[in-house]
């Protein structure tokens, strides 16, 4: 029998191994190209958040070995008032934060996404912030911020009206922050919402021209409810970039003044890598992830009462 005979047989069977099992093959000849990205997912990510999860349930230092204690860590947690003002205050800050958050940088993509001369300047300009260090940002905005030599207090003055102290006050430091963070992250929301309006159908802004409808009803009835896909993504990630709050913070006010901004996740910050708590650091952490987990949760069960997917 032929060489070519033999083989034959071979190459059908394993064909038709191929072919009854065609994800499993594509699978492992995949396998060797995907272990260095699997390896990495489970070393730098899947294994800090499990380790970070087990750390939440002991009393660890960093100096000495960890030890077991249960709920003790979120015990002691429910029972520190600085805890729930720091709950309260991260609260208070995506309040304030959500709707100029969502709202303005909409605003400001309807009148970018027009075709005038100069227009991509005009968006870079807007977009300039956001490629800027958030540090760089934050130093700019506190010699703004200053009582005594600031710009904002120096205009105010212009006027007959006495600036506040801003981020030394406890009663305005929280919206000094949100007016910052509004104004650094409007130009990437912007994006966003510009590429949804370039995607809405230019016949149906003529159907309505031709119906009789003015320039802001065009917007109430046609980009709006195209739109509202794009704002609930921007409404989710807002939501949960905003309780993340930390950089705006750490540069500004360090918490202060008398805790009146100090966010989760600077209190994360201050309690692992200050004060060596390690443990209880975790498990503020899996507090705060587990209240952006709700809370996605909840937006997801609600757009089904106005999000509109065409």
């Amino acid at each position: 029998m032929a060489a070519a005979d033999i083989a034959a047989p071979a190459a059908r069977a394993s064909g038709g191994w191929r072919l009854r099992r065609p994800g499993l093959a594509q699978w492992l000849e995949a396998l060797p190209f995907l272990l260095p990205t699997i390896i990495g997912f489970f070393v730098f990510v899947a294994g800090p958040v499990i380790a970070a999860l087990l750390l939440g349930f002991t009393k660890w230092d960093l100096l000495t070995p960890p030890k077991w204690i249960g709920l003790g860590n979120y015990t002691q947690m429910a029972h520190m008032p600085l805890f729930w003002k720091t709950l309260g205050n991260t609260f208070y800050y995506t309040l304030l934060y959500i709707v100029p958050g969502v709202a303005l940088p909409f605003i400001v993509a309807v009148f970018m996404n027009q075709k005038t001369r100069l227009i991509s300047i005009y968006r870079s300009v807007f977009f300039l912030p956001v490629v800027t260090s958030t540090v760089a940002v934050s130093l700019v905005w506190a010699w703004l911020y200053n009582p005594e030599f600031g710009l904002l207090n120096f205009f105010l003055s212009k006027i007959g009206i006495k600036g506040p102290l801003w981020l030394a006050d406890p009663k305005t430091a929280m919206l000094s922050i949100v007016i910052m963070s509004v104004w650094k992250g409007l130009g990437y929301t912007m994006v966003i919402y510009l590429a949804g309006l370039q995607g809405v159908p230019q016949e149906l802004y003529e159907a309505a021209s031709i119906d009789g409808a003015g320039r802001w009803r065009r917007h109430l009835s046609v980009t709006l409810p195209l739109m509202t896909p794009t704002i609930f993504f921007v409404a989710v990630t807002t939501i949960m970039g905003s309780l993340q709050v930390f950089e705006q913070t750490y540069i500004l006010t360090q918490g202060g003044p008398a805790y009146s901004t100090t966010t989760l996740s600077w209190y994360i910050y201050v309690q692992a890598f200050q004060w060596l708590h390690m443990g209880f650091g975790c498990a503020l952490a899996y507090v705060l992830f587990f209240i952006i987990m709700i809370l996605t949760l909840i937006q997801f069960r609600l757009q089904r009462l106005w999000v509109f997917y065409g």
